[in-house]
């Protein structure tokens, strides 16, 4: 499966520690030789502070040779750093861990108010913020995330949305808490980084396509684990214009992770469906694989023994997949429903063998699904056994039904512009003014 493989693709826009999860995977799938996987893992780790990592990973390359002394002294060096770094620290969270502080940090308006009342009774020096921002930064470079995430969090509560490390404290934490798997606090990080990256001026229309193409991909973490995390990816890359076209522009290839979202959640997003298509015609001449492809055979040329052959191709593809790994079953569930629809809405009647067929199932099979099928969707058909055919009805949708399906995402849309509107008030009291810009 190594020719619809995107890990290196993908990993090309993720920092170096969210690529060794990817590699961890590929390990496991035995597609790739584990040497070179290893010898991937160490140029990763080149210059990197994670020494005891990089040590592990030469002595499984090389066995037979010594561990550089370069790397045994940037190992003294990292840890004589650290040692600094804790006692320089010292006497800032020895503030922030006061009490009185941790409560005005819950009631603070704004970074100002609480930098002011910091200053005034406890002898806080501005200076003091970037001393945390450099011990955050170190935690995570040596792998210490919950550390990093808790430092980040102090540190974007202290400084004003212009100051020189915000948008890369942003950038850090998100990274943080994707590492360590706390999903609900990545969802708030993306849409921190989102409304920073969407609401404030880049130097030039390239910068903020970059930035947006980076939060793309990072946030592909969050999509496949968090919960209704489908339908989140839906709205912001197929709804909002600026990501969409970021992804028509610079990487095509999240079509695949567009597409799988969409029919995982087509009974959701119905109309989802229509605009994917939509997308996936358009960039056809530079991104396909077999999801794509399986719905563009199902839905622009209504080949269904194309269809069939992709579906089969799709199980793999989305099984040897960092992010889709826990989707198969469940796509093929639904993208057999959307080949069963679609043929049903032109054919009235349907050969229980054929359509077997183009399910990919035994007949004896395909009949008891087709039956729980329309015992669960209510669907206006019958089966003639003896014939073995599948006799249909017509399936009129009520403008009710219509009405509902035009207006779904309409809600999550307004309270993300409530959001947006809200959060802009409140910044009027701060300064008008990042982490990723780092890598």
């Amino acid at each position: 499966m190594t020719e619809y493989d995107l890990s290196m693709t993908v990993a090309s826009y993720l920092d170096r520690h969210m690529v060794f999860p990817l590699l961890e995977f590929l390990s496991r799938l035995e597609v790739y030789d584990e040497t070179d996987i290893n010898k991937c893992r160490l140029e990763l780790l080149k210059g990197s502070n994670m020494v005891d990592y990089n040590i592990d990973i030469l002595e499984l390359v090389y066995p037979d040779r010594e561990v550089p002394a370069e790397i045994n002294d940037r190992r003294s060096e990292v840890i004589q750093e650290w040692n600094e770094l804790n006692l320089e620290t010292k006497p800032i969270f020895a503030i922030l861990h006061d009490e009185e502080v941790k409560k005005q940090i819950q009631v603070s308006r704004d970074s100002k108010q609480l930098v002011d009342f910091l200053v005034e009774r406890f002898n806080f020096k501005v200076e003091m913020m970037d001393t945390l921002y450099r011990l955050a930064k170190f935690n995570y470079e040596v792998g210490n995330y919950g550390r990093a995430a808790e430092c980040l969090y102090l540190h974007k509560v202290l400084v004003p949305t212009n100051d020189k490390n915000y948008l890369n404290s942003l950038w850090g934490k998100f990274s943080s808490e994707i590492l360590m798997q706390h999903w609900e606090a990545a969802v708030e990080d993306m849409n921190r980084l989102k409304e920073y990256i969407d609401n404030h001026p880049f130097s030039s229309d390239a910068q903020a396509l970059t930035q947006r193409c980076w939060l793309i991909h990072w946030s592909l973490f969050v999509f496949f684990n968090a919960p209704k995390g489908y339908e989140l990816l839906i709205d912001m890359f197929l709804y909002q214009p600026n990501y969409l076209n970021t992804i028509q522009t610079m990487c095509p290839h999240i079509l695949r992770y567009l597409a799988t979202a969409v029919v995982m959640s087509r009974q959701n997003r119905p109309n989802a469906l229509k605009d994917l298509v939509k997308v996936i015609q358009q960039e056809s001449y530079s991104y396909r694989d077999p999801i794509t492809e399986f719905i563009e055979c199902l839905y622009v040329n209504f080949d269904f023994d194309g269809a069939q052959h992709k579906l089969e191709a799709c199980e793999a593809v989305l099984a040897n997949d960092f992010f889709t790994v826990s989707c198969p079953a469940d796509f093929i569930e639904n993208a057999r429903l959307m080949t069963f629809e679609t043929f049903c809405r032109i054919h009235q009647v349907i050969s229980i063998n054929m359509l077997a067929q183009k399910l990919n199932m035994d007949p004896k099979e395909a009949e008891r699904w087709i039956v729980n099928l329309i015992r669960q969707a209510h669907l206006d058909a019958k089966i003639d056994s003896a014939q073995g055919h599948v006799i249909m009805g017509q399936q009129a949708v009520s403008p009710y039904q219509q009405l509902i399906e035009k207006t779904k995402h309409i809600s999550f849309r307004a309270q993300t512009l409530t959001d947006t509107i809200r959060k802009k008030l409140s910044a009027k009291n701060q300064e008008h003014g990042g982490w990723a810009g780092d890598m």
